[in-house]
């Protein structure tokens, strides 16, 4: 999967991202390798879920695909 993220530099230095895709994935960095690193865990921590706490009867299925 491939996600575009907006990549801005912060007013008070370092710089922040967004992901469109995902609304409210967001996270910063000091500098871009920092930035690089958040933007991964961010990405991954907006997309994890935790399909135990959902309400889900015996006839419905948990799958999992690749995009």
């Amino acid at each position: 999967m491939k996600l575009k993220a907006i990549v801005h530099e912060a007013e008070e230095g370092g710089f922040w991202a967004e992901v469109p895709a995902i609304p409210g994935c967001a996270t910063q960095g000091d500098n871009f390798d920092d930035l690089l690193k958040n933007l991964h865990e961010a990405v991954e921590g907006c997309l994890s879920i935790d399909v135990d706490s959902i309400q889900k009867s015996d006839k419905d299925r948990v799958i999992e695909i690749s995009v």
